[in-house]
């Protein structure tokens, strides 16, 4: 479990790295290719944690999408070139709030 901990951890770690870094909005965000890239990488990160998660813990909480967050880490390291800009704004301001309180949940129950 102790792992697992950990690697909720980095998930929380890269959500919080990227929100500290939104805060000039979508415009500042689609005008800035190196935050474009900071979140790329953040998101990489998280897919990472996640691939990394035992399925004991990803079987006990089935609302988290495990399996879209680890595809969505492949998608960005294997296509990177393909990357639509719009569907990672979408991500960052729709997806990870949501996941960031699913997995602060999480650890307050393997603490």
């Amino acid at each position: 479990m102790r792992r697992d901990k950990d690697r909720l951890l980095d998930i929380l770690e890269a959500i919080e790295n990227i929100q500290k870094r939104l805060t000039a909005g979508r415009d500042a965000f689609f005008k800035d290719d190196l935050l474009q890239v900071w979140a790329v990488h953040h998101i990489q990160i998280i897919g990472e944690a996640t691939a990394n998660v035992s399925a004991n813990l990803r079987n006990k909480h089935p609302q988290i999408p495990w399996a879209d967050v680890v595809s969505m880490r492949n998608v960005l390291v294997h296509e990177y070139f393909g990357i639509d800009v719009d569907e990672i704004w979408d991500t960052v301001t729709n997806d990870l709030p949501k996941l960031k309180q699913q997995v602060e949940d999480i650890l307050r129950l393997v603490d």
